[in-house]
């Protein structure tokens, strides 16, 4: 799922000619076009999706839904790592959880 998840501006530059920025969104930090919000300034609060500043939004409009998200495990499945979500659900032949330990070890 794609969430539109609100983020906080920390710096913002120019690159090949599109305005781009840095983003915090509660901890995790990514890349973000600010192309639809060009006015858009660092300590700003902005609801991005696919990777795009979509809407400006007031900071206690964002941290009430960065809290929810996080109480409901919504930041982790939008921006956890796709590897360790893998390997989280793994299973043996006989349908038990997988147990992650060292490779070569010898699991009964």
């Amino acid at each position: 799922m794609c969430l539109a998840v609100p983020g906080r501006v920390l710096d913002v530059e120019d690159r090949d000619g599109t305005r781009m920025a840095t983003v915090d969104f509660g901890g995790v930090v990514k890349e973000v076009c600010l192309e639809y919000l060009p006015d858009l300034r660092v300590g700003e609060y902005a609801i991005v999706h696919v990777g795009f500043a979509l809407q400006r939004l007031d900071e206690e409009s964002a941290r009430r839904t960065l809290e929810l998200f996080e109480t409901l495990g919504m930041l982790q499945e939008e921006f956890g790592d796709p590897w360790e979500a893998a390997a989280g659900s793994a299973q043996t032949e006989d349908g038990r959880p997988a147990r992650e330990g060292v490779a070569g070890e010898v699991h009964p």
